[in-house]
């Protein structure tokens, strides 16, 4: 029979891995205002490695309830985020919020189905989750693997906003506002009245290179509104914490170059294939991922402006 001070130290082993477990499965977040907690995500393609954690996911603690911002790339990254509020806050999560639909901020959706959530999202984003869930899925199982496809589960919202729709989490008013097509066709901004914080979602990327899946001219029009908003700091979607709107800077410049560039190259006749090489090209050195983005953005601003 092992000695009784052989199992307390085993026992106390056991419990300091365990803490140390714990410890590790809280996602890493930082206070950037009164209430105001983010996690930055990695600046980088979603890969097994990083979990699918590249987009940033945040959440709001008012006196009554706690509301969430986007959920990251997997059910792993969502409970991860789950246990970082569990760890500053017993108060009920009454809101999850998209901010749209692509697969980095609403993965992670399944670790906060629970009595008394509510999901809100963009008026289209029902729509634009069934239409391209699937395919979404089937690339994460591409790049992630079975195990972490497995869990994950598409989770639509059911409280929708076609214009603007206000929150309180008790003394915490929030300004959420459904866009017209622009990174995509289902944008929702949140703005948390008490801090002047502004939740962008991917209408803002800092660093990363802006994607483009919904229209840019669209988007180029919701930069000029966006700018007017009352807000001290912008959550982007990619990228770090910033001023506003100050950060809305260099993505109006590489998308109004993006566009100057394709008109110019519909008006010589150049086929897209042209736009999809040289389109932006100059914007190549000020941003992370251009390699992997840019063409794409290209093609797809051909595709819109050659019916101007």
């Amino acid at each position: 029979m092992a000695h009784p001070a052989l199992i307390l130290a085993a026992l106390a082993m056991l419990a300091t891995a365990t803490a140390a477990f714990a410890q590790q499965r809280e996602l890493p977040v930082n206070s950037v205002a009164d209430g105001i907690f983010v996690h930055i995500g990695q600046t980088a393609q979603m890969t097994r490695e990083n979990d699918g954690a590249i987009a940033n996911v945040s959440f709001i603690v008012g006196e009554d309830a706690v509301a969430v911002i986007d959920t990251g790339g997997s059910l792993r990254g969502g409970r991860q985020l789950m246990a970082a509020i569990r760890a500053r806050t017993d108060k009920p999560i009454r809101y999850v919020i998209n901010t749209h639909g692509h697969p980095d901020h609403v993965f992670g959706n399944g670790a906060f189905v629970q009595d008394g959530t509510t999901f809100v999202g963009h008026a289209n984003l029902p729509r634009a989750l069934a239409a391209r869930g699937q395919f979404y899925l089937d690339a994460f199982r591409r790049t992630m693997g079975d195990q972490l496809i497995d869990e994950i589960r598409i989770v639509p919202p059911t409280l929708l906003v076609g214009g603007t729709l206000n929150l309180d989490l008790g003394r915490r008013p929030l300004v959420l506002r459904a866009w017209p097509a622009a990174h995509s066709d289902c944008d929702l901004t949140v703005l948390d009245e008490k801090t002047g914080t502004l939740f962008s979602g991917d209408l803002v990327f800092l660093a990363h290179t802006p994607v483009l899946d919904g229209s840019l001219r669209g988007w180029l029009a919701a930069i000029g509104e966006l700018s007017a908003l009352p807000a001290q700091r912008v959550v982007p979607g990619h990228g770090a914490v910033s001023g506003w709107p100050a950060a809305l800077a260099d993505q109006r410049r590489y998308l109004e170059t993006l566009a100057s560039d394709v008109r110019g190259l519909i008006a010589r006749g150049a086929p897209i294939a042209t736009a999809a090489g040289t389109a932006a090209s100059s914007e190549r050195s000020r941003w992370e991922l251009f390699d992997d983005f840019n063409a794409r953005n290209a093609t797809a601003a051909f595709s819109e402006i050659e019916w101007e």
